[in-house]
Order: structure tokens, then sequence, then C-alpha cells
């Protein structure tokens, strides 16, 4: 990542790209799967065509979106990993809840509830996938026995709703905190904006650029 004049590249072409695809085959997901859970909502099978092609379609979208996500994941492991900073980040709860920003420790290029966010769906989502594939008929769901069925499909909503409201949640604070949206469309932010939020980072990317510099 290089900074060019007082910008600073945050996200990749590629990393952006897998994001929105993630996001398009969530929603998907989501509508969809509530067309399933309640009849208050079957109207949302619309989204994939009508209840048959719903049927079908959900459980091949929940793969590519297992696929897009786990490649992102292990891609951002390590940045995702808590150290003494984000405990302290999160003791201060109120601080971040009240916009001040100058008590915080100093922080990498998540924050702790990015970070939150990131090992809810990695639990959430691996969940989905284990559940899905025993539920689902007509490849998979006849090796197990009814009642392994029935408890896949109660953990399978258990987890759709984590996730869901996990989503809810990263979408409120990328719009709470100005600049983050722009981060994912654009790909780059303001090096104020970075120094600010995430000032390890920050400081991060500025040395690389004066090592890469001749």
């Amino acid at each position: 990542m290089k900074v060019s004049r007082n910008r600073l590249i945050r996200y990749s072409p590629l990393d952006r790209a897998n994001h929105w695809s993630m996001a398009l085959m969530f929603v998907l997901l989501a509508l969809s799967g509530l067309a399933f859970f309640h009849p208050a909502f079957f109207f949302f099978s619309h989204t994939l065509g009508g209840p048959v092609w719903a049927r079908i379609l959900h459980p091949f979208l929940g793969v590519v979106l297992v696929l897009l996500f786990y490649a992102m994941a292990a891609r951002h492991v390590r940045r995702n990993l808590f150290d003494r900073n984000d405990v302290q980040w999160m003791r201060q709860i109120d601080d971040v809840l009240n916009n001040r920003d100058e008590k915080l420790p100093k922080i990498g290029k998540y924050n702790p509830g990015q970070k939150l966010v990131y090992w809810a769906l990695i639990a959430s989502i691996a969940l989905l996938l284990i559940s899905g594939v025993i539920m689902w008929r007509p490849w998979f769901a006849g090796y197990f026995p009814i009642p392994l069925i029935r408890f896949a499909s109660l953990l399978h909503a258990v987890a759709a709703f984590v996730a869901i409201v996990t989503i809810i949640v990263h979408v409120y604070a990328a719009i709470w905190v100005k600049g983050s949206i722009r981060s994912m469309t654009r790909g780059w932010v303001t090096r104020a904006w970075a120094r600010h939020h995430h000032s390890l980072w920050a400081r991060e990317q500025e040395e690389a650029q004066r090592r890469e510099q001749p």
C-alpha cells in the first residue's frame, strides 16, 4: 500500500470486488432465507425468481459466499488478531460511542469492532455452511437422520440471525464513521482520516513509502 499525495490506498481493486460480490450474495441469501423462514416473508423468494428457483439457487449462492468470504478472511487474518491496544479500546467503549477519539489507544488497520465483525462472520458462516449441507436436498440431506436435519435447521436459523445482525452493525458503523464507505468504493482514504482512526496503520504505510523512495 502506498501513500499518494494526501491519499492512502486502503483497499485494492481485488478487495473491493470481493467485498461487493459478498455483499450481493449476502443480500440475496438473507432475503431468500427469510422467505423460507416465515410465511410473512415469502414474497422475498421473488428476489431469486420465485419459490422454486429460490430453493434451487439459495444453497449454491451460499457456497459462492463461503468461497468469497474465506478467500478474503485468509488474506486478512493477521490484521484481525487482537492485541493489548484492542483490549484497552474495548474497555473505553464509552469514549468510542461518544466520539472522544483523542482518549483512545492507537489502532492498526482494523479497530476492535471490525475485528469482532470478522470473527463473528468466521463462526456464523462456518455454521451456516455445515448446517446448510446437512439440510441440502436432494444432494446431502438423505445421508443424515431426520433429528439431525431438524437440529441443523434450527442452527442455520440462529447462525443466519447472528450473521444478519452483524452485517447490520457493520453497515451502521461504516455510515457512522465518515470516510469508511468511500474507502470501499474508491479504495482510498485521506492521510488525516487514517491518522485519526487507524494511526498505527497510517504510520506503517508512510514508513513503507519512505523506504521505497530512492
